[in-house]
């Protein structure tokens, strides 16, 4: 079986993409596994920029393709000067924790949202290097709005699921089961198919 490491400390991520790239013969391999840990600048100006900027800096150090993602969030009604953009989780430069964060959002909703509810679109850049060659991908997601009241689930590295709602199930994304991801098209095989093209040089 393959290997690819996954340049992400969040658990959250490592899960996300495992198992449908294992079904593809391809195991991945955490920051954790491989005892390296290197203080990147991620500055660039979206998030394929910020996603090759890390994964260039992994791919120095293992013999292994790498991966690594990189998400922008845009708020429907929010001020420009109050979106969060790549900065989710930072905010007036302070990092916030999974409690902060849900906090943080919830006053956004409450402020900008019309009866609790936000919408709101992510932005997703995904960039792997596998034997010297970079590959870009790029998605969004807008089938949710976030809301004033939060589930009582919270997904660790993932906190803003837990006042995320899809639009069609009308469900919190920590609720939803794994038939509610396919329903809902959660699955993202074709994120899954494209790591493991660039993996198997297709």
């Amino acid at each position: 079986m393959k290997e690819v490491l996954f340049a992400t400390g969040n658990p959250s991520k490592i899960e996300r993409f495992s198992k449908g790239l294992y079904n593809k013969g391809i195991k991945v391999i955490a920051l954790k596994d491989i005892n390296t840990k290197i203080d990147i600048e991620e500055n660039g100006q979206n998030a394929i920029e910020n996603a090759l900027i890390k994964a260039r800096a992994y791919a120095k150090v293992v013999n292994i393709p790498v991966f690594a993602m990189d998400d922008t969030l845009y708020l429907e009604n929010v001020p420009t000067e109050k979106q969060p953009g790549m900065y989710v989780r930072r905010v007036n430069g302070k990092r916030l924790s999974d409690e902060e964060m849900i906090k943080h959002y919830i006053e956004l909703v409450k402020k900008y949202g019309v009866n609790g509810k936000l919408n709101c679109k992510w932005i997703y850049g995904i960039a792997v290097i596998s034997n010297g060659k970079e590959s870009t991908y790029s998605w969004n997601r807008d089938n949710f709005y976030m809301v004033d009241k939060p589930s009582n689930i919270i997904n660790p590295g993932y906190p803003l699921n837990s006042i995320s709602v899809d639009k069609k199930l009308n469900k919190y994304y920590t609720d939803m089961t794994e038939e509610d991801k396919v329903l809902t098209q959660e699955t993202e095989d074709d994120v899954i198919e494209f790591i493991s093209n660039c993996i198997n040089n297709k």
